[in-house]
């Protein structure tokens, strides 16, 4: 789904302060409860919101939300992501990309692209290069994620960590306010620090909602990439600590850091 201003900041307010009810959160807002009450429904149907007792509150972070839920949620932010990395990479790069829906935004972005090699365990972004007969597209074997469309597991880090990439494309699922990255499973986690670590440039890949969302593994921080690319300037001590380091923060193809 495309959130609102609305939507987005009803989401900053119950990740800052938790549980909220509708009278408070239409209070808070200025609106009718019935307004409130479409704008928490909506949430909760993309799997951002979960209903309890009269309001609402953010859905755990043991889980992921399902894919196809994920595919659409704040889909124009990913797209601007997706349009300023293909502006950073390329034809006749090489490649790695890693799972989820806003690597997968940048893989559609790069269809014109030619000549690529492309390093990858996510099937999305394979057959979104795959329309270009010049592109060379290497899977890892093994047994495919479903509904996720992506590979996990030993055979995926061994497979990143046996190329040298000029690029590395990488998400996240979630980013503590110190910056910290964090994910859903260990696998995610090795698979991502693989990426990083077997490229020239590390591109990690974050539309603004993922700060402050909140998983169980973690590893690696926002400015160990080369490059941090979203969609809107993070909270300003994440912003001062990417400019303490030599990572680069690009909002939405708009340079803020050198």
């Amino acid at each position: 789904m495309n959130l609102s201003s609305r939507q987005s900041d009803i989401i900053a307010l119950i990740r800052r302060e938790g549980f909220q009810s509708i009278e408070a959160l239409a209070n808070h807002f200025a609106v009718t409860p019935q307004t409130i009450r479409r704008d928490v429904n909506s949430l909760c149907d993309a799997n951002i919101l979960r209903r309890r007792h009269g309001g609402a509150e953010l859905l755990g972070s043991t889980l992921n939300a399902p894919y196809e839920s994920r595919r659409v949620t704040n889909l124009e932010a990913k797209r601007r992501i997706g349009a300023a990395v293909a502006g950073l990479i390329p034809s006749r790069a090489s490649v790695l990309f890693g799972i989820g829906t806003t690597p997968e935004q940048v893989a559609l972005a790069m269809a014109g692209h030619e000549d690529l090699t492309v390093v990858t365990n996510n099937l999305n972004v394979a057959v979104a290069l795959s329309a270009a007969r010049s592109n060379r597209i290497v899977l890892p074997g093994g047994v495919l994620r479903l509904p996720d469309r992506d590979f996990l597991g030993h055979e995926v880090e061994t497979m990143f960590r046996s190329y040298r990439a000029d690029y590395g494309v990488y998400g996240v699922g979630g980013i503590d306010r110190d910056g910290t990255l964090l994910d859903f499973e260990r696998d995610e986690v090795s698979a991502r620090e693989a990426i990083r670590e077997s490229c020239r440039t590390a591109i990690l890949v974050a539309d603004i909602s993922k700060i402050g969302r909140l998983a169980a593994a973690q590893g690696g921080m926002i400015w160990d990439a080369d490059i941090v690319v979203t969609d809107a300037a993070p909270p300003e001590e994440i912003a001062a600590a990417i400019r303490k380091s030599s990572a680069r923060l690009i909002v939405a193809g708009q340079e803020v850091t050198a």
